[in-house]
């Protein structure tokens, strides 16, 4: 078993039906968090076993980086034997979760109703696409969340198409989600002694990660944005770049020698404008009334990003990063996938650890962004196929050697 003592949710037992990344993101989590994570899979195991390999024959990377601190179990749910024993196994747990379509776990049997009449105790969690509606049925994925939840919308260059971001906010984002609304419905349940059903939505979720664009939404029924490098508005919110978003103009300013990665990204605060305009080598203009004030360089953002790129495309992204901290500016560079798996500071706060797996030698994953003094983590290999049934199913719950083979030969386990 993961939980030990010294960790926060160590005692509670998590069963795990989940698949692909919305929820494995969520459970894995809360392995991390010290809870006992069964992952319950058909015998055929989570498709994301056999999707993108780099190794043939081997759980690829996309189960192992969502699958850590784990215990595997195999159980068909559509036989009756199978159905006793996952009945037994929500009897024996705090903590339910599922990401199948809606209503797939309401036909194995397993309603709300039901399932807390086996365990009036139990969380019962669904990450879903989308809430009650004309949406319900959706299929959704990643990239459909975002395009429904108000990112694709925004993301881009204004005469270019809507993008989809590289963070899986459709996915991981949602189960950040679930796992807010499992703990709160844990703590509630020490005062009530009920448990609850918890529903987060994939469109919901992506929704709440962009709710400044609401804000914007609204906001532009007063006039246009001057935070926004854009020239037109018309009656919702554009895409607008790189633009921070926020109450201080931002921008990614090319460096040299010009590689796809080679930027620093950097925003100007009013206090920052006079050391920007020295390094940039116009200390002029920290006092010309044309751009000494926020206000006059609002109208002319693009300008403003072009005269500090002509400075920065001169050097290495490290160096004006070196520049632009040592006056205090507000700025970061933009790090490639390479630079972050390779990055010693995030090694260093194990955010990229390296784990050890039976079948592929070791992987590079990313750790608990999760930091508890007296939780501390420690990122175990995912589970094999059906690793830890026979500690499950004979060890703790009581069945036989015997039944177990013919559980296996019957195609239940």
């Amino acid at each position: 078993m993961t939980g030990t003592p010294t960790k926060a949710l160590a005692g509670i037992r998590v069963l795990d039906m989940t698949h692909v990344q919305s929820g494995p993101s969520a459970t894995q989590l809360l392995a991390w968090l010290g809870a006992d994570v069964v992952k319950l899979e058909a015998p055929t195991g989570d498709i994301t076993r056999k999707q993108l390999r780099d190794l043939p024959d081997v759980d690829s990377l996309y189960f192992t980086m969502l699958n850590c601190n784990k215990r595997s179990i195999t159980l068909n749910t559509k036989t009756e034997r199978g159905k006793e024993i996952l009945t037994e196994l929500i009897r024996r747990s705090d903590v339910m979760v599922e990401n199948f379509g809606p209503g797939a776990v309401d036909r194995m049997g397993f309603t709300w109703d039901r399932v807390k009449e086996i365990n009036p105790r139990i969380v019962y969690a669904s990450i879903k696409g989308f809430g009650d509606g004309p949406y319900t049925n959706f299929k959704a994925y990643e990239v459909v969340a975002q395009a429904m939840g108000g990112s694709m919308s925004t993301t881009g260059f204004e005469d270019g198409p809507p993008l989809a971001t590289g963070a899986q906010i459709g996915d991981s984002g949602t189960g950040v989600h679930a796992v807010a609304g499992i703990l709160a419905a844990l703590f509630q349940r020490e005062r009530t002694g009920r448990g609850q059903r918890v529903n987060v939505a994939m469109q919901h979720a992506v929704l709440n990660l962009c709710r400044v664009k609401l804000r914007d939404q609204q906001r532009l029924a007063h006039g246009p944005l001057a935070e926004y490098p854009n020239e037109d508005f018309g009656e919702e919110v554009p895409r607008s770049g790189n633009a921070s978003g926020g109450g201080q103009p931002g921008w990614a300013v090319r460096c040299a020698p010009g590689g796809p990665n080679d930027y620093v990204y950097v925003i100007v605060q009013p206090v920052g404008w006079k050391p920007i305009t020295e390094l940039i080598g116009r200390p002029e203009l920290a006092e010309d009334p044309e751009w000494a004030t926020p206000e006059a360089r609002l109208p002319k953002l693009n300008k403003m990003f072009q005269l500090i790129e002509e400075w920065s495309a001169t050097l290495p992204k490290w160096e004006v990063l070196e520049r632009l901290n040592a006056h205090n500016i507000p700025c970061g560079p933009i790090l490639s996938t390479k630079e972050i798996i390779e990055d010693a500071s995030l090694a260093a706060n194990e955010m990229v650890v390296r784990v050890p797996h039976p079948e592929r030698g070791e992987f590079v994953t990313v750790g608990s962004p999760l930091k508890l003094s007296d939780s501390p983590v420690e990122v175990t290999g995912s589970p094999l196929l059906g690793e830890h049934n026979e500690e499950v199913y004979v060890g703790e719950l009581g069945l036989g050697d015997e039944e177990l083979r013919l559980l296996k030969s019957n195609g239940v386990i």
